[in-house]
């Protein structure tokens, strides 16, 4: 039986306000969660997880954002409760596909968000720059422990010196379609080992383990597949929205070079969070960080949801319609 996530404190997953289900292009099925009061004058958020997580991994930064913002997430294909499909169905294409969808689906007509995307997620903004849905929907966006290109050989997770010897063992790595097993003692020194900071606490590192051992091997294997040959640097020269990037220092997984390339080639480059000795799960080992740097995108680029202190109102929307009427 697959692991659950947390059932209490901070990163238990908390009980979203609605519930739906986003069409794909190619028919896929996509989970969809919205957070929040039921308030059409609060500002959205929209949080896209990475590989092998699900919507269980934004729980301390939903915790905090639900207060005031409209808070939508969705599983990625085959993470959480979206089914898997067929082997051709991973892709870069297939990430914007489903981006587009939910935006689709959970947004009102009209409306925008900020959006955040974790590793994965963070590729799938890369994947959806040309996209009308995207460029229509997105006020700003926050990448968090991301890249571009190159993963098997910039990633330290194996410490080989040659970037050839590296390249080859991560996409092996990547590939495989090993059972992870249950969560024991050892297997977590694994995973905070490999994804993780030296200062992440023992509830962090369970949270996180329980998220990635539910992951099912072979959703596992094809995303990984994906992710070793991905190439989105184009994507994210052509990521014409304004953008910042939420970095660990210890990050194995994607080391901060992928998020200094990003910065050199990102059009509207806000500027870059770097988190001394956090590793690549940024949204659980630094959720006030997180959560913080996306409640700044939506007081700079969602200003029609704020009133003049920089909180969120309900009736700032409105008022802010009745003017321009």
């Amino acid at each position: 039986m697959a692991p659950t996530p947390m059932t209490s404190g901070r990163y238990a997953p908390p009980a979203p306000r609605r519930e739906l289900t986003a069409a794909s292009a190619d028919g896929s099925r996509l989970h969809v969660e919205i957070h929040g009061p039921d308030d059409p004058g609060l500002p959205a958020v929209v949080l896209s997880h990475g590989w092998t997580c699900s919507t269980a991994f934004w729980a301390p930064v939903v915790r905090d954002l639900a207060a005031d913002h409209k808070v939508v997430l969705y599983d990625q294909r085959g993470h959480g409760r979206t089914p898997a499909v067929g082997p051709r169905g991973y892709s870069t294409t297939a990430l914007a596909d489903d981006l587009a969808a939910v935006l689709g689906a959970a947004l009102e007509p009209g409306e925008r968000a900020v959006l955040a995307g974790h590793s994965m997620g963070g590729m799938t903004m890369m994947a959806s720059a040309e996209r009308p849905e995207f460029r229509e929907r997105a006020a700003a966006v926050l990448l968090c422990s991301t890249g571009s290109s190159n993963l098997p050989s910039e990633s330290m997770v194996i410490p080989l010196r040659s970037p050839g010897g590296r390249r080859v063992a991560h996409r092996a790595v990547l590939g495989s379609r090993a059972p992870l097993g249950p969560v024991t003692a050892p297997a977590k020194r694994i995973l905070k080992y490999a994804t993780m900071g030296p200062a992440a606490t023992p509830e962090q590192v369970e949270a996180c383990a329980r998220i990635v051992h539910a992951c099912p091997v072979g959703v596992r294997s094809r995303w990984g597949k994906v992710l070793a040959e991905l190439e989105l640097t184009g994507g994210a020269a052509r990521l014409e929205v304004p953008t910042g990037i939420v970095a660990g220092t210890a990050d194995r997984l994607t080391p901060i070079v992928h998020s200094r390339r990003l910065a050199s080639v990102l059009p509207q480059f806000l500027g870059m969070t770097e988190l001394p000795g956090a590793g690549h799960m940024t949204p659980i080992e630094a959720p006030d960080t997180v959560a913080g740097r996306i409640r700044e995108l939506v007081r700079d680029h969602l200003s029609d949801h704020l009133g003049g202190d920089g909180t969120t109102t309900a009736g700032a929307a409105a008022e802010a319609k009745e003017r321009t009427a």
